[in-house]
């Protein structure tokens, strides 16, 4: 009987280990916005992005605090949380998705490879669908993943007043810059 305890607790601890193996992980992912506008160029950074990548199936997850976004001035931080993405009604941004060519992407050779990436990104409580590429970069035991794509306001309800208006450029570029490591138990 011992044996056989033995025996299923190792292959648990095996099972677990490969499982773990598929996930890669982050809490210091970094995400940016740039608007470029006539009067004045808006940009912010976020390097509390936490993502999770399961190379197994290609599923990702986003967790974006938005409190986290620090703009050059910190008048904009206040009116971008306050103002238009309502953090404290809205304090996170999701994003759940599936790289969809992951035929294309071996994880065991160190290479660049382009992905295309479709999923749902939420944020201020409005969900739209996003279809990019990017590229995954499986070096030194780490996944390097990046993309940039776009958005506007609109689509995600977020109002401008007109007073400010021209001041936004109407399609925001967001960059995605993320560092995974292997999960381990460790790692939450």
């Amino acid at each position: 009987m011992k044996h056989l305890i033995l025996l299923i607790a190792l292959f648990h601890f095996h099972l677990a280990d490969g499982l773990a193996q598929a996930r890669y992980f982050t809490k210091t992912g970094h995400i940016w916005f740039f608007s470029d506008a006539p009067l004045e160029d808006i940009e912010a950074h976020n390097h509390k992005v936490v993502s999770v990548l399961d190379v197994s199936t290609g599923e990702m997850v986003f967790s974006v605090p938005m409190k986290e976004f620090q703009f050059r001035k910190s008048l904009m931080q206040t009116h971008f949380n306050e103002n238009y993405v309502e953090s404290d009604k809205y304090p996170k941004a999701t994003f759940k998705g599936k790289i969809m060519n992951l035929d294309a992407v071996d994880i065991n050779r160190e290479a660049a490879y382009l992905v295309r990436v479709h999923g749902v990104l939420n944020i201020h409580g409005r969900d739209k669908a996003i279809d990019t590429v990017g590229t995954l970069e499986v070096k030194g035991g780490r996944i390097y993943g990046k993309s940039t794509f776009s958005i506007t306001p609109q689509e995600f309800d977020i109002h401008i007043p007109r007073l400010v208006r021209n001041n936004i450029a109407r399609r925001i570029d967001i960059t995605v810059n993320i560092i995974y490591t292997p999960l381990t138990g460790n790692s939450l």
